[in-house]
């Protein structure tokens, strides 16, 4: 294996990426310090730059293409907060209608050093209080739901920020995982919780019988919450053993939330700056992301399918 400092790939060559910038970083300063000299402190050999340089002046087809495919690999990744790995980009394009192989996105992207990102384990929030009387637990782990507005599940995380912690609350109708409600808060109290309630109910108007599910956080089991779930004709089930899995979707949503945006975008500065970026999250979320549970399709367009497949059986009835 080579010896030269730096990254080396298993068979002792240098990942493309870097020889391209050390390429052009000789390109850049060779007039004045010249080829040899430059090369005798990077750890690139003079003939590999010049063969580098011969194929991008004489690039066969083959190299072409990987130029126009890495321009679109490198546009879906930025478009979705640089968080795809080679299998969300290769589903991305061939939405767009591109053929291409999965394993070719895997060779550019590893080319490029574009990565996804890893959900870590999340870290609860929610408190029980075993004092507080709860709903039965009507989900039994189960997070299925054969139509939107038939099962929520709520919520919430933190955020470290320059002021101090901020609380982020979701609530996310079950069918398509679509973010329905949610709230930044500078303090964890029934209140923020509430807010993110009111929003889901403005914002879906459900009819019907709708199942909200949540843990035993005491926001969730509090007198008002229950109250408001009541009066808006919802049905309370709280989990009832009392770890992550009890509500294990809603867990997820906040470890996606958490690792595409929050720990990729921090520092933050204050609620404000979460705030903001949390809209955008949302909205590229519900609209835009791919979500392999539900085919690898965004959130709502899968419900504009349910819906569409609903109306399209009640004119043929």
């Amino acid at each position: 294996m080579n010896l030269h400092h730096g990254t080396l790939m298993p068979q002792g060559g240098r990942p493309p990426h870097l020889v391209q910038a050390m390429t052009r970083f000789i390109e850049e300063h060779r007039q004045t310090y010249g080829v040899g000299s430059i090369c005798k402190i990077l750890p690139i050999a003079p003939s590999v730059y010049y063969a580098t340089v011969a194929r991008q002046k004489n690039p066969c087809v083959r190299n072409q293409k990987d130029k126009e495919l890495s321009d679109e690999i490198r546009r879906v990744w930025n478009d979705n907060f640089c968080v795809y790995g080679a299998r969300k980009v290769w589903h991305q394009l061939r939405r767009e209608g591109r053929t291409i192989a999965r394993c070719t996105v895997e060779r550019l992207m590893r080319q490029m050093g574009l990565k996804g990102v890893m959900r870590g384990k999340g870290i609860r929030t929610t408190r029980p209080d075993p004092q507080r009387p709860c709903p039965q637990d009507l989900v039994q782990r189960q997070f299925h739901a054969p139509a939107p507005n038939r099962l929520w599940v709520s919520d919430f995380t933190y955020v470290s920020t320059w002021q101090g912690f901020v609380y982020v609350a979701f609530i996310i109708d079950v069918f398509a995982r679509v973010i329905v409600g949610w709230r930044v808060s500078s303090t964890a109290h029934t209140d923020f919780v509430l807010d993110a309630l009111e929003q889901a109910l403005c914002q879906r108007q459900p009819e019907g019988k709708v199942t909200h599910h949540s843990d035993r956080g005491c926001q969730y089991v509090s007198i008002r919450y229950t109250q408001r779930l009541a009066e808006a004709g919802l049905v309370a089930s709280v989990g009832s053993v009392g770890d992550s899995y009890d509500n294990a979707l809603a867990e997820t949503i906040n470890g996606l939330y958490k690792t595409e945006l929050i720990y990729r975008q921090g520092p933050w500065k204050n609620r404000e700056a979460v705030e903001l970026a949390t809209l955008k999250w949302v909205d590229w979320f519900n609209n835009r992301r791919l979500l392999s549970s539900i085919g690898n399709i965004p959130p709502a367009e899968a419900e504009a399918r349910f819906y569409a497949q609903q109306k399209s059986n009640a004119l043929a009835a």
